[in-house]
């Protein structure tokens, strides 16, 4: 198509767009942190203050991964049209969707979207469900691990010894502590831990797939489908398919 027949449009408004790049941040970061954790004994990490302290790190991180989240979740019912969830997960005649855009690939001229393609929506909606299972049994390590909020408390109630205060228990230290429910606890927390390492190996798995996926369609005929995610605005060639949803 010529040049001249693209247009501008409006799509990702600053409240999405600062949820996208924080949320970039505090994963890239998270990773980081995991990866050091996973890797502690190699890297000379031997002292259990430095693997707590590693741990609250990853944890913080963590809480500003997660009230983003929490944050995108309202967004999603307030936001623009295009940052809200009908807009952005697969809905009604979605898979007639997804076939006509697909066809348009082989075609080489493929459909242009406002918002997300058919193909993009499965690729958001599978990694927000794994971002979401992330955090939640994230919570749940941070309280059963360290005592973190908001399970923390809990947990230290649950282990503490008849008669001990349970703000004075510490992390992996057993004073105080009822070993059999201390025993009890690390069974529960093991599959929770489980879940978050598999989980993220996944999410680099589908990160590395959208990112394809956005260099593919940046290829194929869209314009400034990743700088729309700085300056909220997208150039398309053509009329857009969801120029009117």
């Amino acid at each position: 198509m010529n040049e001249l027949s693209v247009k501008e449009y409006r799509v990702w408004d600053l409240p999405t767009r600062l949820f996208h790049w924080i949320n970039v941040f505090a994963i890239l970061m998270l990773m980081f942190i995991g990866l050091i954790m996973l890797n502690k004994s190699a890297l000379g990490i031997q002292s259990m203050e430095a693997k707590i302290a590693l741990k609250q790190l990853h944890i913080v991180i963590g809480y500003v991964f997660t009230l983003n989240l929490l944050w995108r979740v309202v967004w999603g019912f307030a936001g623009n049209k295009h940052a809200r969830w009908p807009a952005i997960f697969p809905g009604k005649n979605f898979l007639a969707g997804l076939s006509s855009y697909k066809n348009s690939l082989k075609t080489g001229t493929p459909q242009q979207f406002i918002g997300h393609n058919p193909a993009g929506k499965l690729s958001i909606m599978a990694i927000y469900l794994v971002l979401v299972i992330m955090a939640v049994t994230g919570l749940i390590r941070a309280g059963t691990d360290i005592y973190f909020p908001p399970f923390g408390t809990i947990a230290a109630e649950y282990v503490v010894k008849d008669g001990a205060d349970s703000a004075q228990i510490r992390p992996y230290d057993k004073t105080d502590v009822n070993l059999e429910k201390y025993k009890a606890l690390k069974s529960f927390k093991k599959p929770f831990g489980t879940v978050h390492l598999y989980l993220s190996y996944l999410l680099m798995f589908l990160i590395l797939i959208h990112i394809a996926a956005v260099v593919k369609a940046e290829l194929s005929g869209s314009h400034g489908l990743a700088s729309a995610m700085l300056s909220g605005r997208k150039r398309i060639a053509g009329r857009p398919e969801d120029i009117d949803a």
